[in-house]
């Protein structure tokens, strides 16, 4: 499949308005992504957690109007107009025109809200441009002259996603999703994100994350950033090959359900994505003092009660503790005791597995 097969060849010209609404989820990347080609390809694969109770939820009601040369669109975030988020908006209907043509033929209006706090420190891009993205999609759906299939449609959408943010094409599906072409995973693509649909062991069975929020401020260093930092980096390439060797482990593992070579891989991944910042040029450091102390005590409490509780990070200060269901209560109680006084206003999140996008 190319980028030509997500182009709509026509559509019905005749529908004057309408109104379509989702919510979608954030994710978490156990093997991570950091570096991108031309085109929002990543430079290696990745695959994540897709999170339930973490979303956004977009509301886009649309309205025929004389054909212009430019995008009309309105953006509303938590019931105010919100005239920031409206850059990026632009840019993705830049990005997407080609594959839906109708843009310019209507006025958007945009609502927006998430479930989690915006100041909360977790990253809204993948949410917030998947719900968009579905959105859309729907609104394709009633303008095409063809049947458009669940497969197709959720296709379409994680491809339009990834043009919004990368791991934003993650956020359609769930319970695990691969982006990013693979030879483990026959159906991966580096154009969106595919369900895993390898084995997967009972011990990861709505498998938890507690987000433990560090730092809610601004990091000094955008992602976008950061991924342009990957040009010319001395370790590149070896930490693509290291992706696509960790993302083939850990289908074994999955299936397995051998959750100590799951912490392995997974705290491996995001030590070596902040390695990778660290050692660029300029060089840079999104990690706090409070993240390296909870990854000391969750290393000393997993070695004293053999918890198989785990860390990963994304590209900033927050933390994100993994762990079986079957813990929950007593990790829980170790985070209230020795965790939270190391987060923001003692702030953290819990989350766990969801199965991804839903229209409402």
């Amino acid at each position: 499949m190319t980028d030509q097969d997500f182009i709509l060849k026509s559509y019905n010209t005749n529908i004057e308005n309408g109104t379509v609404k989702w919510e979608s989820p954030s994710n978490i990347a156990l093997v991570k992504y950091w570096g991108k080609k031309a085109h929002q390809i990543p430079e290696n694969p990745s695959i994540s957690f897709t999170l339930s109770d973490c979303k956004t939820i977009t509301e886009i009601s649309f309205a025929k109007r004389d054909l212009s040369t430019s995008f009309s669109f309105e953006v509303y975030f938590e019931g105010k107009k919100n005239e920031a988020f409206k850059p990026k908006i632009q840019t993705f209907f830049e990005r997407i025109e080609t594959y839906m043509p109708f843009l310019r033929d209507y006025h958007f209006k945009i609502e927006t809200s998430n479930t989690f706090p915006h100041s909360s420190g977790i990253a809204s891009s993948a949410s917030g441009m998947s719900a968009i993205a579905l959105c859309l999609m729907s609104i394709e759906r009633s303008l095409s002259e063809v049947e458009v299939t669940d497969k197709s449609f959720n296709q379409k959408a994680s491809f339009l996603a990834r043009l919004g943010s990368g791991s934003a094409c993650r956020s359609i599906e769930g319970e695990l999703v691969v982006w990013g072409k693979n030879e483990s995973i026959p159906e991966s693509s580096d154009l969106y994100g595919v369900k895993f649909e390898g084995d997967v062991h009972s011990n990861f069975n709505n498998f938890q994350d507690t987000i433990l929020l560090v730092d809610k401020g601004e990091k000094q260093v955008s992602s976008t950033v950061g991924h342009q930092l990957m040009y010319g980096h001395p370790f590149a390439q070896e930490r693509f090959k290291q992706a696509h060797e960790n993302l083939a482990q850990l289908k074994t593992i999955l299936a397995s359900g051998n959750l100590d070579e799951f912490i392995k891989i997974v705290e491996s991944e995001a030590l070596t994505l902040h390695a990778m910042m660290m050692t660029s040029m300029p060089y840079f450091i999104l990690m706090k003092p409070n993240t390296l102390e909870i990854i000391n005590k969750i290393w000393s409490y997993r070695e004293k009660t053999n918890s198989k509780v785990c860390f990963t990070l994304d590209a900033g200060a927050n933390v994100h503790v993994l762990y079986p269901q079957k813990e929950k209560e007593s990790v829980l109680e170790f985070i209230k005791n020795e965790l939270i006084r190391y987060c923001q206003n003692e702030h953290y999140i819990c989350d766990h597995i969801g199965l991804g996008a839903n229209q409402i």
